[in-house]
């Protein structure tokens, strides 16, 4: 939900768009501007009230950030010698994460340089270091908020490890497909296999169906991240410039396990850096339900995570969980009969199902969200 001002306008500015609208109006009292370069509004600063106005790593020229501090405003300047903004006021895009990619190589792209810079100041203890990353993870948590307001999010959880080429893989993209063109936004964990599946599946949506057909071959020749990111990037890149207008769909990834990239699929991306945060955000925004294709540890931490506020909800309705794979889900990893017996007597038992094929699973979670 966008934050308000008192007048009724948005507290927050994130574009210079809505800067000069702000500033149109007369005052910028009260207001928080994010990450924009301000340098070429000098004047327009000069000439507005900025009392009590917060300015987050924003860049200002000596005289306007003099004034503004006259004026009572806060200023966070930006923070040299880190390869992201902790004050950004958006969500990530593919393109920004994977900017250089074709000139420099992966290991040059702000994604890679982030997650070099985490690896290195994790184990250091600075407090500074860590203050950014909270500052960061913040922020994203708010730019996702605004995002999803009002919008119908289901999850599609499963493992990095299914390659593109597979049947799975393939399976896994008709799902967000047709989960997307039931009108609900695909929100995954960001990263490779079946995230990248439900979220290239999303992309393909508005497309006849022919096109995720051509784009699973083109994706096939390049099947796993491993060993190179790069190639395996660029494959998907391919895919976008092949078919440049593609759905939307979320991708909530994390620099805790940087060495499996973020996939290029997810129109809009929040890149976290604590996993904790990023996985409860991640399954507290699906309100629509979640779909669990066959995973490992990561997936079945997913259930159960979902499974825990379902248990205890005594207000409002438990979100669907619908879990994809009979034998996977019984056998393999038998979460579904601890799901079951957890489901017992409680409000969340009519509101879980356990399928055998990802064609069931996008009617069976719109059925479930029904009763």
């Amino acid at each position: 939900m966008a934050h308000l001002h008192p007048d009724g306008h948005p507290l927050e500015i994130h574009t210079l768009d809505a800067f000069d609208r702000a500033v149109a109006g007369g005052s910028l009292v009260g207001r928080r501007v994010q990450s924009l370069d301000l340098t070429g509004r000098t004047r327009q600063l000069l000439a507005t009230d900025t009392t009590a106005a917060v300015f987050l790593g924003c860049r200002l020229a000596p005289d306007a950030a003099a004034k503004v501090r006259t004026d009572g405003a806060l200023v966070f300047p930006p923070v040299p010698d880190v390869p992201f903004d902790p004050y950004r006021g958006l969500l990530y895009t593919p393109g920004e994460l994977f900017e250089g990619l074709d000139r420099h190589g992966y290991a040059a792209t702000p994604d890679a340089r982030t997650y070099a810079w985490f690896q290195r100041t994790r184990q250091d203890g600075d407090i500074f270091a860590s203050m950014l990353r909270a500052v960061h993870d913040d922020a994203m948590s708010d730019a996702l908020d605004e995002r999803l307001a009002g919008v119908p999010v289901v999850g599609v959880m499963g493992g990095h490890a299914m390659a593109r080429g597979t049947d799975a893989y393939a399976g896994a993209a008709r799902l967000g497909r047709g989960l997307t063109r039931a009108g609900l936004t695909v929100a995954t964990g960001g990263g490779p296999g079946a995230m990248e599946a439900a979220n290239l599946g999303a992309y393909a949506a508005p497309h006849p169906d022919g096109m995720l057909d051509e784009a699973l071959a083109l994706l096939g020749k390049e099947p796993s991240y491993a060993p190179s990111i790069g190639d395996w990037a660029r494959a998907a890149f391919e895919v976008r410039a092949r078919w440049p207008e593609g759905g939307d769909s979320i991708g909530i990834p994390t620099w805790f396990y940087g060495h499996e990239p973020p996939n290029a699929f997810a129109g809009h991306i929040a890149k976290y850096f604590a996993n904790a945060t990023r996985e409860d955000g991640l399954l507290a925004r699906c309100t629509a339900g979640v779909v669990y294709l066959p995973g490992a540890a990561g997936t079945v931490q997913e259930i159960f995570d979902n499974a825990t506020p379902n248990y205890y909800m005594s207000r409002g309705e438990p979100t669907p969980m619908v879990l994809v794979n009979r034998t996977h889900w019984t056998e393999h990893l038998p979460a579904w009969p601890l799901l079951r017996a957890l489901a017992e007597d409680r409000a969340m038992a009519a509101r879980i199902a356990l399928v055998d094929t990802v064609e069931e699973a996008a009617d069976t979670l719109l059925r479930l969200a029904e009763r």
